[in-house]
């Protein structure tokens, strides 16, 4: 650059000659500076990237990364162990809902045979109109699955009996 100048300043003072001269040589310092530069900065990308795989590969990273792998599969198994109990929770509760169920029809189906027997046993006791309104009812409660109403109408008809 002072080179440049220097051809410049002569050639404004109307130095013959040297001005030209300068000039070439001038540029040619400038491109070639550019271009240590640029050497320069392509060794030292070399260098890093050369100095990153070779650490890249190095037994201390490798074992840093197996590390690190064994420990997310640590975390995976137990997030998939969490889920699974929850899973396994949802469904035992949902099979033990379906089994109370199933076993509160069986009993209502149990309870409503046992006031039909009664009601059967009641049969010339008791009016005929009575006998209907009471198995209207025994049929109502069991398909609303009523237990208090069809130990209520049990009570009703033990009473019935009792009366008799």
């Amino acid at each position: 650059m002072a080179t440049l100048l220097l051809a410049d300043l002569l050639s404004w003072l109307a130095v013959p000659g040297l001005p030209e001269v300068l000039s070439p040589l001038g540029l040619a310092m400038l491109l070639s500076a550019f271009a240590v530069l640029v050497g320069a900065g392509l060794a030292a990308g070399f260098k890093i990237s050369a100095r990153s795989i070779a650490d890249y590969f190095s037994s201390a990273q490798r074992t840093r990364r197996r590390l690190l792998f064994a420990q997310a599969r640590q975390d995976q198994v137990k997030r998939l162990f969490y889920f699974r109990t929850v899973q396994l929770k949802y469904f035992n509760a949902l099979k033990r809902t379906r089994l109370l169920k199933a076993n509160n029809r069986k009993h209502i189906h149990t309870l409503s045979n046992a006031i039909n027997q009664q009601l059967l046993s009641l049969k010339p006791n008791i009016a005929p109109e009575t006998l209907k309104e009471l198995q209207q009812h025994n049929a109502r409660y069991r398909r609303q699955q009523n237990v208090p109403a069809l130990l209520q109408l049990q009570q009703q008809i033990a009473n019935l009996t009792d009366n008799k």
